[in-house]
């Protein structure tokens, strides 16, 4: 038996395995989740969208922040979502480790946010390992890029387009290709 109850294991990074006993806890959020993703995506009004990611996530979408539809996650109740933010149609949330948005980020078309990953080992790669993405303040995700487990984007820091991050991006700079590589730095405007 495990000490600490599978939901929080599964946040800090511990493998967890499909014949684990508790596994069902995750099949149940991830099977209201796709009930609540469908209703979600068949809405044509902003306030409904918001409303029924509130419920997939658990907390309630700030009215400042936009989603545009069809939007994807196979598990929600580990993304937060801050202030005025904008996620573009078709972004993708793999949410098991952990996702969060800051305040006033951009999220353009088909953005992948992936925070699960597999052991590399054949008799163990069924099982689940997480580590957390943190996209700050004010960070612009450009359209297809993909966001890997354990990335930190940081604040004003712009990923470009078609971007594969597998690193941490640094305040204010902007990355680009794949793998991601630093671009060039944002300075402040005069």
């Amino acid at each position: 038996m495990q000490n600490k109850e599978i939901l929080e294991r599964l946040k800090n990074g511990e493998p967890i395995h499909l014949h684990d006993p508790e596994y069902s806890k995750i099949n149940a959020i991830v099977s209201k989740t796709i009930q609540l993703s469908q209703q979600l995506n068949q809405s044509s009004d902003i306030a409904q969208i918001r409303h029924f990611l509130g419920e997939i996530t658990g907390k309630e979408i700030e009215k400042s922040t936009t989603i545009f539809p069809p939007f994807y996650t196979n598990f929600g109740q580990f993304i937060t979502i801050g202030k005025n933010v904008f996620i573009n149609h078709a972004c993708s949330f793999l949410d098991m480790g952990g996702i969060t948005i800051e305040d006033d980020v951009l999220i353009g078309p088909k953005v992948n946010l992936i925070t699960e990953n597999h052991p590399l080992h054949p008799e163990d790669r069924r099982a689940i390992i997480t580590k957390p993405i943190v996209i700050q303040r004010n960070a612009w995700i450009g359209a297809n890029a993909t966001i890997l487990p354990g990335v930190t984007i940081g604040e004003n820091a712009v990923v470009a387009a078609g971007a594969v991050v597998s690193k941490d991006v640094p305040a204010n700079t902007i990355v680009g290709g794949v793998p991601a590589k630093f671009i060039q730095s944002i300075h402040k405007q005069s």
